[in-house]
């Protein structure tokens, strides 16, 4: 088989569990697995029989995640439910009570919540650091401090930090590095090779990429990602057959969107920099992306309105270009991330990483990009 990422994409590998070998992956909806008699309970519990409970593990669940290790040159990986429930066993995979971590301050909404409000419960402390500059971690270590989080192009601001740095950083005191690689995907970024230990993604996502699952994926070093595994089952977290299903057909064509949504995301930005109602576009430069493995910038914008005034105008005003909490689709959608992703931030939170009212955030999807200009135009112009 070729190396060749797009290759890799395509041909996701299944194991049947019968003779019969069918072309595509049957969906295994069953909740429970049958066995012919006690001896093959027994290996089933020895390591040697497949499936018992779909909680425990199903075979759309395994692929999935097989499909994105390798995409993520990583060595084991599993699914969750949901993008947050992945991230949540990562985390509780390596912090125990009384742990602290140190967290990007440019972070996604729900993963600040996660910590703030329900892993402070188990008194797990962190620290918001800004990842924007190089610099030491040593000023913020505690002898509690067990990991580093962050996110490879934050959510909603798009930067992208010197993860190479950071990483070689963490390592030096001897810090579980997990990385949120959800809008850069492994089509872009691989940070397992930079020697990240756990890489997270929502496959609701980029890998699925239809807006029609929710799904999450932790992959990364084996013995994390075993332990990621039995919080996931003790948590009741566990993939649905379907939903994992939906996922790694997604997955085969994450190359082509991927290109695309880029290609697009590239000329729509060019756009929003020059508009004189934009004050600002928030889009990776080139040279912040000299360490990714495909040196395109992503697929996602997020852009300021000169008057926030018309915030709510902008909106009303889209014909064809939905207004949803969520990103990653084939279709061009926009998101308010005060309201939405961002909520659960405190508005001097909001304030001071530059999450305003006047803040859209732009999923760009495979339409002709002169048709997502020609709409943003219209509502950018709109009264």
């Amino acid at each position: 088989m070729s190396e060749r990422f797009e290759t890799k994409t395509v041909h996701i590998s299944h194991s049947p569990l019968g003779p019969g070998v069918s072309k595509t992956t049957p969906i295994y909806q069953t909740s429970v697995f049958a066995f012919s008699g006690l001896e093959e309970v027994e290996q089933y519990y020895e390591g040697n029989q497949g499936y018992l409970y779909t909680r425990n593990g199903n075979p759309n669940q395994v692929e999935l995640a097989a499909a994105i290790a390798a995409l993520e040159e990583a060595e084991d990986g599993v699914s969750a439910a949901s993008g947050m429930a992945a991230i949540m066993a990562g985390l509780l995979a390596v912090l125990s009570p009384g742990d602290h971590i140190l967290v990007s301050d440019e972070l996604y909404g729900g993963t600040y919540a996660l910590l703030a409000k329900e892993l402070s419960r188990f008194q797990i402390e962190m620290d918001l650091i800004d990842l924007k500059r190089a610099g030491s971690l040593s000023g913020h270590i505690r002898p509690q401090t067990k990991m580093l989080l962050f996110e490879t192009i934050t959510n909603p601001l798009l930067t992208v930090v010197d993860m190479p740095h950071w990483i070689t950083e963490a390592k030096q005191h001897g810090l579980v590095t997990m990385i949120d690689n959800t809008f850069a995907t492994p089509y872009l970024v691989r940070p397992i090779r930079f020697g990240a230990d756990l890489v997270v993604h929502s496959a609701t996502k980029y890998i699925g990429g239809h807006s029609d699952v929710t799904a999450g994926v932790l992959v990364g070093r084996a013995g994390l990602v075993q332990r990621a595994r039995e919080v996931i089952v003790n948590y009741g977290a566990s993939l649905s057959p379907f939903e994992a299903w939906l996922a790694a057909r997604g997955v085969k064509t994450l190359a082509l969107r991927m290109e695309r949504q880029c290609d697009n995301a590239k000329q729509v930005a060019d756009f929003l920099r020059r508009h004189p109602d934009v004050e600002q576009t928030y889009y990776p430069g080139e040279e912040d992306v000299s360490f990714f493995h495909c040196r395109k910038q992503g697929a996602m914008i997020s852009f300021r309105l000169r008057d926030e005034s018309r915030v709510y105008a902008f909106y009303r005003s889209l014909k064809w270009i939905k207004l949803a909490p969520s990103l990653a689709g084939v279709e061009t959608s926009v998101s308010h991330p005060v309201t939405t992703s961002h909520r659960a931030l405190s508005e001097e939170q909001r304030q001071t990483t530059g999450i305003t009212s006047g803040l859209v955030r732009l999923s760009v999807g495979i339409e002709a990009y002169q048709d997502i200009i020609a709409e943003l135009t219209s509502a950018l112009l709109s009264e």
